[in-house]
Parts: C-alpha cells; structure tokens; sequence
C-alpha cells in the first residue's frame, strides 16, 4: 500500500473507505493511528485484526469537545476544562461511555477515551467524516509506532485500505491519558502534556495509576519495542557495556543524547537532541533505523528522571529488556 498524498480528492476518499467499514491510516501529531468508524463495530474488528491484537480499549478521534457528549454519558467540569485548555493536542480522556458505544471501542469496559488530535489532516478527515473515528497506533501490536506514513506501509501493507500521508509526527510519542471516570484524576499514560500541567488546570491532585490494569492504550508491560534486543544503560555504564559487547564481536547500535557518548567511535550511532521535546519526535523513526540494521543489540542511552523526560522513559522502559 503506497501513501496517498493528503488532497481534497483523497480525503473524501478516505473518508469513503470510513463509512464503507475499512482502515485508513492518518497522522496525528502524536503517531500515525489506524482508523476505523468508531461507531461500526465490524469496522473496529479489522483494526484488531491488522494490528495482531485482542480485544483491548481504543481511542475515540473526535473533530471538536462538542461531540464530547455523543460518546460521554457523563461530562465532568474538570474534562471541559481540559478540553478548552489542551484540545486539539496530545490529551486522551477517559470518560464514562454511553450505553450506545460499542464494547469493541472500549475493550469490553464501561469507559470511553476521546481526544481531538492537533493535526490539520487529522481534523479534516474528522471534521469530513463527521463521526468519531476508533484509532491506536498503526503498527502491529507491540511494535514501534510509526511517525511517518512510510512506517505504516512496510508494517501493515494491503491490511489498510488507505495510508494519508501528512509527513513526520510533530509531537511523536503517544498522547498523555488521563482517568476522569471516578472523580479523582489519574494519568494512566505519559505524555507530553505533563502532570504539573494537568494539576494546575484543575487545581487538584492528579495521581499516577499504579497499572494494575489495562484501562487504556500503551499500559502493557512491554510494548513500543523493537525487534532487535535493547537495553536502557546509564551514560556512565553505556561505554563499557559497548566495549564489552564489541569485545564479542557483537553488531551493536547506540542511542545516546550526551556529549561524550557521541565520541564513541560506534558504526552506528544516533545522537538524539538533548531537550525532552526535542527528543521525542526523532525517537521511534531512530529505533526503527537501528531495528532495520540486523543488529545483535541496541544500547539506549538512560535520559534524565524528572516530568519532562516521562513520556520518553515509560516508552523506553517498555522497549527494553
């Protein structure tokens, strides 16, 4: 399946494709998603079936916090207030659903994620579409995500019947997700939009879920990984370990922001941006370069542990061994 160029003619193309039961795959400002007509639930079927995944919750793609109230049986004040502050962006709520939303969008549970995506092609399939549109990330269950349409097209082919292509993920990690289904707020995944953001929004607490359970997208142990081994080393260990595994004859790949990593004399070596915002986006197109390469092992350089690297920690912690 070769990438459309995104026009008016192959958006109403898609969204064709949407309401006769097919995938179509848009970007986002996170990742590229796998897109169904949320409402269809046969449609929904064939995401799970691309993607090599069970029954598991999906994203609800809304065009505006209008339609909050098609999906929601209950909209509480603190998820207005997040919509008028963070949407569109990288913010998935999760609501309590109304009766009429099919178990396959929710994973068989009585709660609803909706986001309105920050993208201009996203919003405009959305907006052309008119419905909410169910979309994880494009790629086979447990995969890197994909960040640029040529990531959909080696990993899914003909199992998408449309692939728009709107260029590389401006954000490029998976949106932020917070629980508003029980009164007390709760961030199941990192993302972008960081708790201290969250907190001062709603001038309450918000916790961090324990992820006891799978309420939400990306809450599995392992997931965003890559093919090959990779390890997550300290920057004061990562040079040792990289002369020991050489030492081996091992084909070994390297992400790393700092300095010094970067004189490592290493084949293959990607320097990463050192800033959190900066690092997110060339993240999963990096990985999977290295993924490509047939390598033996690829050593991650270990980014800072505070709020702004949250969203790259939890993806790499789960990406690693």
């Amino acid at each position: 399946m070769n990438p459309k160029p995104v026009t008016e003619e192959s958006i109403r193309y898609a969204v064709e494709l949407l309401r006769q039961g097919q995938l179509v795959a848009f970007p986002t400002e996170t990742v590229y998603g796998l897109g169904a007509d949320a409402a269809n639930p046969d449609a929904v079927g064939k995401i799970f079936a691309a993607k090599g995944l069970a029954d598991h919750p999906l994203i609800v793609h809304i065009a505006s916090a209008a339609q909050i109230d098609d999906w929601a049986e209950t909209v509480p004040e603190a998820a207005l207030r997040l919509a008028e502050r963070f949407w569109p962006g990288p913010l998935t709520m999760i609501l309590n659903k109304k009766s009429a939303v099919p178990s396959a969008v929710t994973g068989g549970q009585d709660t609803v994620g909706l986001r309105v995506p920050a993208n201009p092609v996203a919003l405009q399939l959305l907006q052309a579409f008119g419905g909410g549109i169910a979309a994880p990330s494009a790629n086979r269950f447990g995969h890197i995500s994909p960040t640029q349409a040529q990531h959909v097209a080696e990993e899914l082919g003909d199992s998408v019947a449309c692939i728009l292509d709107g260029g590389p993920c401006s954000v490029g990690v998976e949106s932020t997700i917070i629980d508003l289904s029980d009164g007390i707020p709760a961030i199941l995944r990192p993302g972008r939009i960081t708790r201290s953001q969250l907190k001062a929004v709603l001038q309450t607490d918000v916790r961090l879920s324990p992820q006891s359970k799978i309420r939400a997208p990306g809450m599995m142990a392992v997931h965003y990984a890559p093919n090959t081994m990779a390890l997550l080393c300290p920057a004061d260990t990562l040079i040792a370990m990289t002369d020991d595994l050489c030492a081996q004859g091992k084909h070994i790949g390297i992400l790393a922001f700092s300095a010094e990593i970067a004189e490592i004399p290493c084949l293959h070596l990607l320097r990463l941006p050192a800033d959190a915002e900066l690092y997110e986006p060339a993240l999963y197109s990096s990985l999977r370069a290295l993924d490509n390469l047939q390598l033996d092992t690829i050593l991650i350089e270990q980014p800072p542990d505070n709020e702004a690297w949250a969203a790259v920690n939890d993806r790499l912690n789960k990406a690693t061994v």
